[in-house]
């Protein structure tokens, strides 16, 4: 969809979606084991992201993902993903003055994300991938779909997911 938030070309044989939970540790795991299984793929997959935040199991989580919206809208994708990866990397400070210094370590400005934070304004964005979430079937994190479909196979194993994109990259050019 136009507003996902989205690495890789659009004409890529295989669409990753992964719907992630900033605080989830299991979604902290499969940002590494995505993390080699897309560097070895290239520009055979389109990886998107969207926002699932466990809030009744994970309390940051709803916080972290507006932070992640905001940067995303003050200072555009390529901030959006920096902060992404400091977030999957640093799930054990989630608190709002780490997010704050996380966006303005992304590129963003740290009172227009504060303001955006306060204001709830990155939550109508959030609302619209947990309504995707539950038109998916989403019940946790993380949720992966290749092409589409909902991956149900081994993503904690690199080795294992990396051949499970191949083969649907394969399938596509097939077809």
């Amino acid at each position: 969809m136009e507003m996902d938030h989205a690495r890789g070309s659009r004409s890529a044989r295989v669409t990753l979606v992964e719907y992630g939970d900033y605080e989830c540790p299991f979604c902290a795991r499969a940002y590494l084991v995505l993390q080699v299984a897309l560097s070895e793929l290239g520009d055979s997959v389109r990886f998107v992201f969207r926002n699932f935040p466990l809030d009744d199991v994970h309390p940051r989580a709803m916080n972290a993902a507006a932070a992640a919206e905001s940067v995303a809208a003050r200072a555009g994708e390529t901030a959006f993903w920096r902060m992404h990866e400091m977030l999957f990397e640093n799930q054990d400070a989630l608190e709002i003055d780490d997010l704050l210094g996380y966006a303005e370590a992304a590129g963003a400005a740290l009172p227009d994300v504060a303001a955006d934070l306060a204001s709830g304004a990155s939550r109508a964005r959030i609302e619209r991938d947990i309504r995707l979430a539950a038109e998916d079937g989403v019940r946790g994190t993380p949720a992966f779909f290749i092409n589409g479909h909902r991956f149900d196979g081994d993503w904690t194993d690199a080795d294992a997911f990396t051949e499970a994109l191949k083969t649907a990259a394969r399938e596509r050019a097939l077809h």
